[in-house]
């Protein structure tokens, strides 16, 4: 069987490396590593997430995009523009798909291949930073509430957004720069790859990568989320030991449960935050779980879906610096560098999950708005019954006026007698 180049399928890989890959591997004894039917595997992975992610991103983008303006909330801003960001990459997914059916040969032309391209690597940058933002937006809402007050207002999250968009893009203008079709002799292709001017283009990109798009999140996203649980869970033990001296406390632990007794400080005027507004105890139980496990759930997911694609790309920097060459590193990352950028893909069809379906407010107000849009089709469908009613009815009638004056001439005489 023919060998693929590996930067057919990782679009971080070098082509530089490949004839010296391939001449090195060839010579070892490699014919019990059995390749992976990627021509049939790869489309059907990428159509399943298409569909998924992008019924679950344009649900959740017209939600956020309906929401009143009192709803227009700092993480909302977020969550709209990670779903646009998903959804855009994920409109691209058919094509890729038809490409790995195809044998690594792109039907589509140049400009195709170039913004195909451009939307892979802006959504790999956009959605993680958007990610980022999110929970540095959760840890001030929920660690530093009285502080993050002057800085959580919309308007600064919507410049916020701007300024990720514009680093997503300048990460992603020398990828765009660089890719391109190119035919390939040997497998008789015309491939839709990067084409690096050296190989230090390509350890620049491929560090740039790992580090902007993985390690760095990585480590902000961890030490949020790390300071969020140990808030909770810390805010929890000391509930239980709340004593009369504070604001919020009253002659007994039981007018915690109510707004109406929390009583506001005359100086400083700093808003007075009751321990929960919704029951006479804090957070605990089956509500303290929900939300770790929450919390737990968006750190594993961030780091399930891209880690694996990460380390194959850092053994294929090693091979291409001579640092590996053995049977299994090279069958790991001409197999798994396919399959693992799919898990990483995939990671924009559990987005919407993880930050909209989740929570029960976000599915109230998408089941509001399917109310509203069968009640709208309803009435239009009314609308439409009552004229077409109102058509046959006028019908009929005139029907019946011409019946009666036909009856009418035959019964009178046709002239004077």
């Amino acid at each position: 069987m023919m060998a693929i180049p590996n930067y057919l399928f990782n679009s971080t890989s070098s082509p530089y490396s490949w004839t010296e890959i391939h001449q090195n591997t060839s010579a070892l004894p490699c014919t019990d590593w059995l390749p992976i039917p990627m021509t049939t595997v790869i489309p059907a992975i990428y159509s399943v997430i298409c569909v998924l992610g992008t019924v679950g991103n344009a649900l959740a983008v017209w939600v956020l995009a309906n929401a009143s303006a009192s709803r227009r909330t700092v993480a909302n801003t977020f969550m709209l523009n990670l779903c646009v960001s998903d959804l855009l990459f994920l409109l691209s997914l058919p094509l890729w798909a038809v490409y790995y059916s195809r044998g690594y040969s792109w039907p589509f032309g140049q400009v195709a291949c170039k913004v195909c391209g451009a939307l892979l690597n802006l959504n790999l940058y956009a959605s993680i930073f958007f990610i980022t933002c999110m929970s540095m937006d959760r840890y001030l809402a929920i660690v530093r509430p009285l502080r993050s007050q002057s800085a959580r207002y919309p308007k600064r999250a919507r410049l916020t957004c701007i300024l990720v968009w514009v680093l997503a893009c300048a990460c992603s203008a020398p990828n765009l720069y660089l890719r391109n079709t190119f035919f390939l002799d040997g497998s008789s292709v015309e491939a839709c790859v990067i084409v690096y001017p050296n190989h230090n283009w390509y350890l620049t990109l491929v560090w740039m990568k790992i580090a902007l798009a993985f390690l760095l999140p990585l480590f902000v996203i961890s030490c949020c989320y790390w300071a969020i649980g140990r808030h909770l869970l810390a805010d929890t033990g000391l509930g239980r030991m709340q004593t009369p001296s504070h604001p919020c406390n009253m002659s007994s632990f039981k007018s915690l449960g109510s707004k109406e007794s929390c009583s506001k400080p005359e100086r400083p005027p700093t808003p007075c935050v009751c321990p929960n507004s919704s029951g006479g105890r804090p957070l605990e139980g089956r509500g303290l779980v929900r939300v770790l496990w929450t919390v737990a759930a968006v750190v594993l997911a961030f780091f399930i879906c891209w880690f694996p694609f990460h380390c194959v790309t850092f053994l294929d920097v090693l091979m291409n610096d001579g640092e590996l060459n053995s049977c299994g590193v090279n069958w790991t990352i001409h197999n798994l560098t396919p399959l693992t950028l799919c898990l990483g893909f995939s990671n924009s069809a559990i987005n919407p999950v993880l930050y909209c379906f989740i929570g029960n407010h976000f599915r109230g107000r998408l089941g509001g708005l399917c109310k509203s849009l069968c009640a709208c089709l309803k009435t239009s469908g009314d609308d439409h019954n009552q004229k077409r009613g109102s058509f046959s009815t006028r019908l009929s009638s005139f029907s019946r006026k011409l019946s009666d004056l036909k009856d009418l001439a035959i019964l009178e005489p046709s002239g004077p007698t």
